[in-house]
């Protein structure tokens, strides 16, 4: 049974419809698949965070990173050789891979570099200043006179 109900989350938040869409796509997600290609999530500091992803054998051309709807999708192909390999043993894995990270709104891709065969992607945490907390002024009575004086004073349109 993998069915949640959000709904008494919708009682009191504005704005999360996408929670449920991001939670069906978790649960459907293959637990195989998850394995490989190893991978970390850092947090550098509040603001700052980066992925580390292991891909030995896999060259800068072989991945490929990108972004779009706030999904972070990260990719390898392998790379077919001229001349078949004779392998005695085989424990370093080559196959193609897929990897996909749902990202906040607020998070933006730094960069990505390659070092060591580990695939570090930079993510950075930007609240734009309308997101920031701010504080709202609250009207007394003497703001409320000022409202009704301006409106007796302003000329009637339909006169």
């Amino acid at each position: 049974m993998r069915t949640f109900d959000l709904s008494p989350l919708f009682r009191s938040t504005v704005g999360f419809d996408h929670l449920s869409r991001m939670l069906d796509a978790a649960t459907r997600a293959d637990e195989a698949a998850l394995a490989y290609p190893p991978y970390n999530i850092e947090k550098l500091d509040e603001d700052n965070y980066r992925i580390t992803m292991a891909v030995a054998g896999f060259a800068e051309a072989d991945l490929d990173v990108t972004v779009q709807d706030h999904t972070l999708v990260i990719s390898g192909k392998t790379r077919h050789e001229d001349q078949p390999v004779q392998y005695l043993h085989r424990g370093i894995a080559g196959r193609s891979f897929e990897r996909r990270f749902e990202l906040a709104d607020t998070i933006l891709v730094g960069g990505a570099s390659l070092v060591n065969g580990l695939l570090h992607v930079d993510l950075k945490r930007e609240v734009p200043e309308s997101a920031k907390p701010r504080s709202i002024p609250i009207a007394g009575k003497g703001a409320e006179r000022l409202i009704q004086s301006s409106s007796a004073t302003a000329p009637d349109k339909a006169a």
